[in-house]
């Protein structure tokens, strides 16, 4: 069985999959002549349907550090469990001081949370969630909490049946 490259991957991705620019930061280094600016930017990538993905890039000009974001964003694709359209159970994680609470909603709710942590449940296919995000306010540290949170997500039905219950 032939594996796939990355490039022929991606190609098969762009058509099903949403990006959004979290966030772009400007940095400066100050040289001889001068300031030297570089750019990082945040991406996030979705299809709406329990498949997400973030890339984070760094370049000399935005367009660029875009560009390497979206593409380490597809590289890094995976799925979780839903519930619907909600979560199965509340989960709190905290990743580098920002800490996420996401809490199972009932239908109708929406999604309730901060802008960060709201573009990664969108772009899920989350509609019904309420999150909590505390502690730090670094988007990417925010984004990687609700990205490991979403990852620990455990369905209800398995768990039960392992631990030898009814359903």
């Amino acid at each position: 069985m032939k594996q796939k490259s990355t490039n022929q991957k991606a190609e098969e991705l762009k058509g099903e999959f949403e990006e959004k620019v979290l966030y772009i930061n400007r940095c400066s280094k100050v040289v001889k002549g001068g300031r030297k600016f570089s750019f990082s930017a945040l991406i996030l990538v979705g299809d709406g349907n329990g498949r997400i993905g973030f890339g984070f890039a760094k370049a000399n000009e935005v367009s660029d550090a875009i560009r390497k974001g979206t593409d380490a964003a597809k590289k890094n694709i995976f799925s979780f469990e839903r519930e619907g359209t909600t979560i199965p159970h509340e989960i709190v994680i905290e990743w580098d001081g920002a800490r996420v609470l996401l809490r199972p909603a009932p239908e109708g709710t929406g999604v309730i949370a901060g802008s960060k942590v709201r573009s990664v449940l969108e772009l899920g296919g989350l509609k019904d969630i309420v999150a909590k995000s505390s502690g730090s306010n670094n988007p990417l540290n925010q984004v990687r909490a609700t990205v490991k949170a979403l990852s620990s997500l455990k369905n209800r039905e398995s768990t039960l049946k392992k631990r030898g219950q009814r359903v």
